[in-house]
C-alpha cells in the first residue's frame, strides 16, 4: 500500500490557520475566509462563509410582479395583457407538470397564506407514481376567503389584477394535472367577487381556460364561489367542507386533501398570492425569484401595513426587508416617530407582538420572525404607538390577579399543538406574546387597582368589596 506523507512543517501551518480561522469565527468576526481556510485535518467544523447578500429591501419596479396594485389602470383583460399577463402562457403549460414543479421548487416560493410551507413541495403530492390510473376529477381550490385581521393583500389582487390570479389558477392547475379551480371568495367581498368573475368570463371568452385552454390541448375550468364569511374557513379542511355546502368545521387529518380533498378527490388548497405569482415564476424563471430575499425565505411579498403610520398601504417588497424601512420607506413612518412605537404585529393578529426594541432590528420573513418567536403569518403589519393599551379588557382595569396571567399561559399551552386545525394556535399565540413582552405592565396595572380599591379583585373581576356587598363569587375565594 502507498502511502502519502505530509511534511510537519506543512502539516503545522495548516493546522495553526485553520484553528486561528475558526476562533475568529467564533469571536464575531466576519473577515471572509480565503480559499486556504477550507476545512482542514485539525478543524472540527467547516468554516462559516459569509452570505452573499446582507441588505434587502428596495424591490425596483421592474421586478415587481403586481403592477396594478395601486389601479393604475384597469383590471380587464386588454389591459392585463400591456402588463404582461397571459404572455407565453401556451409554452409554459406545454413545458408540462414536472418543469413548473421544478421552476416553483427552484424558486424557492413558500406559501404566502400565513403557513410557509415549500409550494412546489406541495404542489408535488398531487402527482405521485400511478397518479395517471386515478380517473377521480382533481381540484385547486384557491383559499380567498382572507379573513385574517389586517390582512388586506388578496382583496387587492383580485380588484386590482384579477387576471393575475385566473392565468395562476391554470399554471398552477397544470402543474397538479387538476381539471378545474375552485376561487372560494369571502362572502363580504362583494366587489372583488365582481371584478374577478368578469375576469374568468374575458378568459373564457378568449380561449385562455375552459376545453382547450389557451390552444394547449389542457381543459381546465374555473368556478368563483362566494363563502358566508366565517373566520374558520380561512382553514383549509373547513373550507373544503363549506364548498361542499356543509357547516365549515375542520376535518380530522389524514387523509390530507391531496388524497382525499373537495367531493373525495385529489385537491389542494392553496393561497391567492401563491397562485397569482406562478405564472411570472414560470415566465421570469424561478432562479429570478430566487434572487430576492435570504435562503429559505426567497421571493417577492405583498405587505400590508396598518394602525398609527402615517399612511397606511399594501405594498410589493422584498422579502427581509428590515421591519423599519418597510414602515418608513412606504407609510411615511410611525405617528409621532420611530420612537413614539410602542409595539407591532407583524403578521396579522394571530401572530405574537413584538416591543419596539425588537422592531428596531427585525427583519420581514419567516425565520427571522420565527427567531424573534413571532412568525410572518400573512404579512399584516398592524403598528401601535404608545397612545395603545395592548392589554385584555378586563386586565386593562387592572382587574386581575397575577396568578391568573400563569393561568391564563397554562391555558395557551394546553391549547397550542392540541387542536384540530391551526386556530387553537391562532389564539394561543398572541396571548403568549402578549404576557411574553409586556407581563410587568400587566402586574403594574394590577397593583394600581388593588391601592385604589383596597385590596385586589376577586378571580373573575368581582371587585374586593363584593363578599361584604353580598354579591355571589366563586367558591374558595
Amino acid at each position: 500500500m502507498i502511502t502519502r506523507r505530509i511534511p510537519s512543517s506543512t502539516l503545522q501551518k495548516s493546522t495553526v490557520r485553520n484553528v486561528s480561522a475558526v476562533r475568529s469565527c467564533l469571536h464575531g468576526q466576519q473577515e471572509p475566509p480565503s480559499s486556504q481556510q477550507r476545512r482542514g485535518l485539525a478543524t472540527p467544523v467547516d468554516i462559516p462563509q459569509p452570505p452573499k447578500k446582507t441588505k434587502w429591501g428596495g424591490l425596483k419596479d421592474q421586478d415587481r410582479i403586481f403592477q396594478n396594485l395601486y389601479g393604475h389602470h384597469g383590471a380587464d383583460i386588454q389591459s392585463a395583457m400591456k402588463y404582461g399577463d397571459w404572455y407565453k402562457t401556451k409554452e409554459i403549460l406545454l413545458k408540462g407538470d414536472n418543469w413548473i414543479i421544478n421552476e416553483v421548487k427552484k424558486s424557492g416560493l413558500r406559501g404566502r397564506g400565513g403557513a410557509g410551507f415549500p409550494s412546489g413541495l406541495k404542489w408535488s403530492f398531487m402527482n405521485p407514481k400511478g397518479w395517471e390510473k386515478d380517473k377521480k376529477p382533481r381540484y385547486l381550490v384557491v383559499n380567498a376567503d382572507e379573513g385574517e385581521p389586517g390582512t388586506c393583500k388578496d382583496r387587492e389582487i383580485m380588484r386590482k389584477d384579477p387576471h393575475k390570479l385566473v392565468e395562476g389558477c391554470l399554471v398552477a392547475g397544470r402543474a397538479m394535472n387538476a381539471t378545474a379551480a375552485y376561487i372560494y371568495i369571502r362572502g363580504e367581498f362583494y366587489h372583488e367577487a365582481t371584478v374577478l368573475q368578469r375576469a374568468i368570463q374575458e378568459a373564457y371568452k378568449a380561449g385562455f381556460i375552459g376545453e382547450n385552454a389557451c390552444g394547449s390541448g389542457y381543459a381546465f375550468d374555473v368556478y368563483l364561489h362566494r363563502g358566508m364569511g366565517a373566520y374558520v374557513c380561512g382553514e383549509e379542511t373547513s373550507l373544503i367542507e363549506s364548498l361542499e355546502g356543509k357547516p365549515g368545521k375542520p376535518r380530522l387529518k389524514p387523509p390530507f386533501p391531496a388524497a382525499v380533498g373537495l367531493f373525495g378527490c385529489p385537491s389542494t388548497v392553496a393561497n391567492v398570492e401563491t397562485v397569482a405569482v406562478a405564472p411570472t415564476i414560470c415566465r421570469r424563471g424561478g432562479d429570478w425569484f430566487a434572487s430576492f430575499g435570504r435562503e429559505r425565505n426567497q421571493g417577492t411579498k405583498l405587505f400590508c401595513i396598518s394602525g398609527h403610520v402615517n399612511n397606511p398601504c399594501t405594498v410589493e417588497e422584498e422579502m427581509s426587508i428590515p421591519l423599519r424601512e418597510l414602515i418608513e420607506k412606504h407609510c411615511g413612518g410611525v405617528r409621532g416617530g420611530w420612537d413614539n412605537l410602542l409595539a407591532v404585529i407583524p403578521g396579522g393578529s394571530s401572530t405574537p407582538i413584538l416591543t419596539k426594541k425588537i422592531c428596531d432590528e427585525q427583519l420581514m420573513d419567516f425565520d427571522a420572525l420565527k427567531d424573534s418567536q413571532s412568525g410572518l403569518g400573512t404579512a399584516a403589519v398592524i403598528v401601535m404607538d404608545k397612545s395603545t393599551d395592548v392589554i385584555m379588557a378586563r386586565f386593562e382595569k387592572g382587574q386581575g390577579r397575577p396568578r391568573e396571567i400563569d393561568m391564563l399561559q397554562e391555558l395557551t399551552k394546553q391549547v397550542e399543538g392540541h387542536s384540530i386545525c391551526a386556530l387553537g394556535e391562532a389564539f394561543a399565540w398572541p396571548i403568549q406574546g402578549l404576557i411574553r413582552h409586556f407581563r410587568p405592565e400587566l402586574e403594574a396595572k394590577m397593583a394600581k387597582y388593588a391601592q385604589e380599591n383596597g385590596g385586589i379583585p376577586y378571580a373573575g373581576g368581582w371587585g374586593s368589596d363584593a363578599r361584604v356587598q353580598g354579591q355571589l363569587i366563586s367558591p374558595g375565594q
